[in-house]
């Protein structure tokens, strides 16, 4: 089928700040998790994504769209959702229901009022009065009632606690079920990332620096934890970055099975994606 999401070659300047480079694919029937530090690039790479901000250069297509030449059929089957929920206060469920129905030409408003229902959002409740884990369930109802088939989310679990945040994983897993449908997921928790990504993309200072199958990137990537002396030892072109403090060091290998064949003497551990996200924004080449 055809890729929910491809960008090759997006640039986007804004003098002391550049998108560089970016390519990225989404399949159907997946969710890519977009990780990276405050600033890296990751809103910006999803404003461009849904034309919200003029790129520079490159190319990008949704569910078979140019995303700018024919956006409103692209837009047609996203649902979005960002960091806040930016229905107005003074609004219930039910009146966002009565302002988005006109905008959608496969709107279900029997699917929405399904999903007040399973969220157990009370339907006449001013939006004022909602929890944020309320509001972040009443922005996915609405992402949802349209039916899309892609769905962009830009740190929609953020500030969530663990119990809300399992839930709205739940549903993204049965979202994806449908080999037609797809996630974009921006996200600063990792942890979630790592239990429902298929795929990670790592953007640090405007560039993508690792992207492939979560699984491969987990099972491949390791820490060693070593003294001053051992780390002297190793070949520098067996390690990716460095840590050093004041109780020893650490590195960052890139083939764990690999390294730990070559220095038996020393243990190298499975990593996360946070660790690989430290060791990049704050480690060092050795």
């Amino acid at each position: 089928m055809t890729n929910c999401i491809e960008i090759k070659g997006l640039s986007k300047s804004y003098g002391d700040f550049a998108l560089k480079n970016i390519n990225l694919t989404l399949p159907g029937g997946s969710i890519l998790g977009l990780i990276g530090e405050n600033g890296a690039g990751k809103t910006t790479t999803i404003k461009c994504i849904l034309n919200l901000i003029r790129r520079d250069a490159g190319e990008i297509s949704l569910l078979g769209y140019d995303n700018v030449r024919e956006e409103r059929l692209a837009k047609q089957d996203i649902g979005l959702v960002l960091d806040e929920c930016f229905f107005h206060d003074t609004l219930r469920p039910l009146d966002v229901g009565k302002v988005l129905a006109p905008a959608y030409k496969n709107w279900d408003g029997d699917l929405f009022q399904s999903y007040l229902d399973k969220f157990g959002l009370p339907e006449k409740k001013l939006i004022k009065e909602f929890s944020r884990g309320m509001k972040m369930k009443l922005s996915l109802s609405a992402a949802l009632a349209h039916r899309p088939k892609l769905l962009i989310l830009d740190e929609a679990t953020a500030g969530l606690d663990p119990v809300v945040r399992d839930e709205i994983l739940d549903e993204f897993l049965g979202f994806i079920s449908d080999e037609d449908h797809a996630i974009l997921m921006s996200s600063h928790i990792t942890s979630d990332l790592e239990k429902v990504a298929d795929y990670i993309a790592y953007i640090h200072r405007g560039e993508v620096v690792l992207s492939g199958a979560r699984d491969a990137i987990l099972d491949s990537y390791g820490r060693v934890g070593c003294t001053a002396a051992q780390l002297e030892t190793i070949d520098p072109g067996d390690v990716l970055r460095t840590r050093k403090g004041a109780f020893g060091c650490e590195a960052l290998v890139a083939n764990r099975a690999a390294f730990a064949r070559k220095y038996p003497m020393l243990l190298v551990e499975r990593t996360t994606l946070e660790d690989i996200m430290l060791f990049v924004g704050k480690g060092e080449a050795k």
